[in-house]
């Protein structure tokens, strides 16, 4: 196995996190690459962030690299899968539901008795839908894609009455500042009360503007409304989000493996771009070729930023019991 975390990353580690994290830290949203996902002659661009990983990023891939970027927490984890059109959505990450806690990716185009198989053969805690599976299928443009073409009714009565999680990341150009998204969102929550709804990225909230048009507070008076903050290292997003939101329903996400790569994103006239440190492409990427600037990882700079707006009180609540209580208690059913 090779060495991931470098001298800076130690450093970094235990000057500005070992003393302010807490002992255990749950991820609520990792991408795992199990095998058999993708057919055997398939392969990745040349610059896609999966090739970082040799196009493997198993369970035990992230174990270890967690041991080395949190070598005194316990990780727990929530994963899926590539939200890929060539990923075969019947593979599934192997979960303990303790440690380990998994969901099926989802496309509109799945039966609900495939849905069901999929998720209680493997003992899952919900679904994972994408926008890109929503438009294969209704044969829209990816940002045409609504949050209402992402499930299907019969879908949505499944995941309601089995009262299941579905971490939704949302579709349209302006993400949580879009009036329909919002509408739809607060739909989900009112017609589904048994669903809780992890929408990821705080609704891709990356930069002020985004936020501060978001319906926060519409949505905090639905008590199966959550985020995760997964990708987010803007700092006053993430304390104004903490200001309008209940930190009861805020969970830790990393969106690992991205999250390993080496960059910073960053707030530039209203808009938002990843800062890169390899030369790797996720979204509008800047990158340094010169390498006249160190990076550490998305994954330590998400921890700086939440950790600098959290009340110290809060740490251990949104790092780790309150994803932790809602995926255990969701999956207890599989004990019974």
């Amino acid at each position: 196995m090779t060495t991931f975390a470098t001298s800076d990353d130690r450093k970094v580690y235990q000057e500005e996190l070992l003393g302010r994290l807490p002992a255990r830290i749950f991820d609520a949203h990792v991408h795992i690459r199990s095998a058999g996902d993708f057919p055997p002659d398939f392969q990745f661009p040349p610059d896609s962030y999966h090739r970082r990983f040799d196009s493997d990023f198993s369970l035990a891939r992230w174990q270890d690299i967690m041991a080395e970027l949190l070598p005194q927490q316990e990780c727990f984890l929530n994963c899926f899968g590539t939200p890929h059109l060539a990923a075969d959505r019947n593979v599934v990450p192997a979960v303990d539901n303790h440690h380990a806690f998994g969901m099926a990716l989802l496309s509109p185009a799945d039966s609900v008795d495939d849905l069901k198989a999929r998720i209680e053969m493997n003992h899952l805690a919900g679904v994972k839908p994408y926008l890109n599976f929503a438009a294969a299928h209704c044969q829209k443009a990816p940002n045409d894609v609504e949050i209402a073409d992402m499930f299907t009714p019969a879908q949505l009565d499944y995941l309601n009455a089995a009262g299941l999680i579905v971490t939704l990341h949302i579709p349209r150009a302006r993400r949580f500042a879009d009036p329909l998204n919002q509408r739809q969102m607060v739909e989900l929550c009112r017609n589904y009360p048994r669903v809780t709804f992890i929408f990821a990225h705080i609704g891709r909230a990356y930069y002020r503007q985004n936020i501060l048009a978001a319906n926060l507070e519409e949505l905090a008076d639905y008590p199966n409304a959550w985020f995760d903050t997964a990708m987010i290292n803007h700092a006053w997003v993430l304390a104004n989000t903490c200001e309008r939101f209940p930190l009861s329903r805020l969970v830790f996400g990393s969106d690992a493996p991205i999250a390993f790569l080496r960059g910073k994103s960053v707030e530039i006239n209203n808009q938002y771009a990843y800062l890169m440190g390899e030369p790797y492409r996720i979204g509008t990427t800047l990158y340094d070729p010169q390498c006249t600037v160190s990076f550490s990882t998305f994954f330590y700079e998400q921890l700086r930023a939440l950790l600098d707006v959290l009340p110290p009180a809060e740490r251990e609540n949104v790092f780790f019991h309150n994803a932790y209580n809602l995926f255990r208690n969701t999956t207890a059913r599989y004990n019974a």
